[in-house]
């Protein structure tokens, strides 16, 4: 197996670690436009490898072409949203360089599986799939697997029980309307509302919405990556082991919980060809109301691009 990363930032540098670390693939390429920095922070993953008793190799480059023959792609290119730019203007600026990414993957990779992280990710994931003409099974986004991670801690923090205890699932887009599934919250098997009140589920899963903003206000100048990463290199285990693990992805639906072309976040398996199923939960009408509510958002957002 060879994983590429394109984008040597926090989140992609992070991911390329962490698939070293857990030896993953043998070859793992991290790309980036921005001479030097690829390079040196592949360097420096590569010498601390013997530390972690793995024999995986990495390679920083600005060479789009060494992605060549690439089973996974993993797309974390992008800007953040900065003061004065409005949503419009993050969206063109992240197409621009999706675009030229998938362009890139398409004639370097054209049989990985691609999983976009770049934000508005719904929206990224969309163009990825439409620019690559791959199969929808072969492109992910990466939204729902972080947003139950926070989800879980932030219960784990209020109850005091291990996270393995914990079973959460957020759907939906990847921003304010994400769909946490309160009623489908589980601690050592009983449901959250015999545990916690009403009141204090409502606040966790507006904490939980605000997860990545929280952070934001701390950092001042950066964004989350050890969770994001961490979230991603999930997604890479599932594909690989095919261990049949449920996972919130953003994928392409075409019927599915009756929405029409548009990425929205699903439970769904992975597997060594990309999406094995996307699994069908029963949803409360008041989930549903949301999850609509959701879909809605990120038709608006697509429709940008369009």
């Amino acid at each position: 197996m060879k994983i590429s990363v394109i984008g040597a930032g926090n989140v992609g540098a992070s991911v390329a670690l962490k698939i070293c670390e857990k030896e993953l693939a043998e070859e793992v390429v991290l790309v980036d436009i921005v001479e030097g920095v690829p390079q040196g922070k592949a360097l420096d993953i590569l010498q601390a490898m013997p530390l972690n008793g793995s024999n995986a190799r990495i390679t920083g480059t600005n060479d789009y072409s060494q992605i060549k023959d690439s089973g996974i792609v993993v797309v974390t290119a992008g800007v953040p949203r900065k003061p004065g730019m409005t949503r419009e203007d993050l969206i063109n600026v992240n197409a621009g360089i999706t675009k030229a990414i998938a362009a890139h993957i398409k004639a370097n990779a054209p049989d990985s599986i691609v999983i976009v992280v770049t934000n508005p990710l719904d929206v990224m994931a969309y163009l990825m799939m439409k620019e690559t003409g791959f199969d929808k099974k072969r492109v992910i986004g990466m939204a729902g697997v972080l947003d139950s991670a926070r989800f879980r801690t932030f219960i784990a923090l209020e109850t005091g029980d291990k996270v393995e205890d914990i079973e959460a699932m957020v759907l939906g887009g990847h921003g304010d309307s994400m769909v946490p599934l309160a009623e489908h919250i589980k601690i050592k098997g009983e449901p959250i509302n015999d545990v916690l009140e009403k009141e204090k589920v409502d606040q966790l899963v507006k904490r939980t919405k605000d997860g990545g903003a929280e952070i934001v206000k701390f950092l001042k100048t950066g964004s989350a990556f050890y969770a994001p990463a961490a979230s991603v290199v999930e997604m890479v285990e599932s594909i690989i082991n095919e261990d049949d693990k449920i996972l919130p992805c953003s994928v392409y639906l075409n019927g599915e919980y009756g929405y029409e072309d548009i990425f929205l976040g699903v439970p769904v398996k992975l597997g060594p060809e990309g999406i094995k199923e996307i699994v069908m939960l029963e949803l409360s009408d008041e989930e549903h109301d949301l999850l609509d509510n959701s879909a809605e958002e990120v038709k608006k957002t697509i429709s940008v691009l369009k």
